[in-house]
């Protein structure tokens, strides 16, 4: 069974810095890419970050220039580095596998979620 956990979140002071990691274990065939998501306190997720297998990224607009998203293939692990972190960036953070089977099924795997509370 394939199951994502996920780390590093916490308090922040706003300008601070935070580094989260998702990793993957069980049989989570090939992952064609990784995510980031997270979802402030009364709003709906909302996508933050995604790396592919090529190691292409994409950010929304609001993290560019702040956080960067990297991935080590060999630990099937995804990293969100977040620097200056403000207010408006707190929330429950979750990482999403988007993967190809070996029979050739596409799958979507969820973290269980982080919190990131930016406060002074």
């Amino acid at each position: 069974q394939v199951q994502l956990v996920e780390s590093g979140g916490g308090l922040v002071q706003p300008g601070g810095s935070l580094r989260l990691s998702c990793g993957a274990s069980g049989s989570i065939g090939y992952i064609n890419s990784m995510g980031w998501y997270r979802q402030p306190p009364g709003k709906q997720r909302q996508f933050v970050a995604t790396i592919t297998d090529g190691g292409s990224t994409n950010y929304v607009d609001s993290v560019k220039g702040r956080f960067t998203i990297s991935r080590d293939n060999a630990k099937n692990t995804v990293y969100l580095h977040m620097n200056s972190l403000k207010p408006e960036d707190a929330g429950v953070y979750y990482c999403k596998f988007e993967t190809t089977a070996p029979w050739g099924l596409k799958y979507e795997y969820w973290g269980q979620g982080t919190q990131v509370t930016v406060s002074s």
